[in-house]
């Protein structure tokens, strides 16, 4: 299936650069790209793409997570992706709340970009190891919610309406794990690791990797 992307990035080298891996990608299509929030907030919902590639900075006026606030409720079906150069947790935590999908760093490379749209497109909600690991890490400085339950019980924590491997992929998704280390440390295939993801989302009634590692601290 292709995949339909738009890009918001007010750095015209940047921009220029991310819509040519997007045009020489196969399965991929640029549906738009756009240089400030004024110019997306106008224009993403008449392109309607799949993904939008969404910085954070645009410089003066709306930030890309302003953006989101504003479209994802409008619009539930465009899947944002923060791609951005901030790895602050502030930062980090404002763009998920704000609705977005995903969050990879501009530092991360055209194959891995495009594989995280796929990604992305197919039920999951990529993030750069390094995101990932700060998400995992402000869970884990609480704690689980259960009083007098230790961080070091999390691993013995299991969901009833999920199966023991659904269990087992949630407790690697809670310890920061990326899909491809998942399968390898379960020996499986990581589109087998993305199906049992996609299955956990619905169980939990969750729309990404933030959320889902929430239910698994019991929050």
């Amino acid at each position: 299936m292709t995949i339909s992307v738009c890009i918001v990035d007010d750095n015209k080298d940047i921009r220029s650069a991310l819509e040519q891996i997007i045009l020489m990608a196969d399965g991929y299509t640029l549906a738009g790209s756009y240089a400030d929030a004024e110019e997306a907030l106008q224009k993403i919902p008449e392109a309607r793409p799949n993904v939008v590639l969404m910085d954070i900075n645009l410089g003066d006026g709306e930030s890309g997570i302003d953006c989101v606030r504003q479209l994802k409720p409008q619009y539930p079906e465009i899947l944002f992706m923060m791609c951005t150069i901030y790895e602050e947790d502030e930062k980090i935590f404002e763009a998920l709340k704000a609705g977005a999908n995903g969050y990879i760093l501009k530092k991360t490379a055209p194959g891995k970009l495009l594989d995280s749209l796929r990604e992305l497109h197919e039920g999951g909600a990529p993030m750069s190891s390094q995101i990932a690991r700060k998400v995992v890490n402000a869970f884990q400085v609480k704690g689980p919610s259960d009083p007098g339950a230790g961080a070091a019980s999390a691993s013995a924590k299991t969901i009833s309406i999920l199966s023991n491997r659904e269990n087992e992929i949630l407790e690697l998704l809670a310890q920061g794990m990326l899909y491809k280390e998942i399968a390898a440390r379960l020996y499986i295939s990581q589109e087998t690791v993305r199906k049992h993801v996609y299955h956990i989302y619905e169980k939990l009634h969750v729309n990404n990797r933030v959320e889902a590692i929430n239910k698994f601290y019991g929050r």
